[in-house]
């Protein structure tokens, strides 16, 4: 029977603390991360589009590396536009930035507003530990 492991990378764990929620789920070799947006570490919103897309992926790499995973292992992308996909080009670009080897499904929406004033962008993603190696 597969075990779960929460993952949560340095400086996330204010997310499990006050939000109650993990940045990853470790089941067996599968990684369930939750969305990342466009914050630093002390929760403030980064400035500029493609500034926000990149910290959101950023973020996403931090729970992948903790958990021992790499963006060649991330199977599954999903990520969400508020107030509209009208970036969706500087998002394609900022995303290939990480994603540069081996391409995950990808699932993109447009959405009215987030949780946070200020956030445009979350993604989530699922990696299967041991693709990349």
């Amino acid at each position: 029977m597969p075990s779960r492991k929460v993952i949560i990378p340095e400086g996330m764990e204010n997310i499990y603390d006050t939000y109650h929620y993990a940045p990853g789920i470790l089941v067996g070799d599968t990684l369930y991360c939750s969305g990342q947006v466009g914050r630093d570490a002390n929760l403030n919103v980064v400035e500029g589009v493609e500034a926000q897309y990149t910290q959101a992926f950023e973020n996403m790499g931090k729970v992948l590396a903790a958990a021992g995973a790499g963006w060649d292992d991330v199977v599954e992308l999903e990520s969400w536009f508020a107030p509209d996909m009208g970036n969706l080009k500087t998002f394609m670009e900022v995303k290939d930035r990480f994603f540069t080897n081996l391409y995950p499904t990808w699932t993109g929406f447009g959405v009215p507003s987030f949780s946070m004033p200020g956030i445009i962008v979350e993604i989530k993603c699922k990696a299967i530990l041991g693709l990349s190696s």
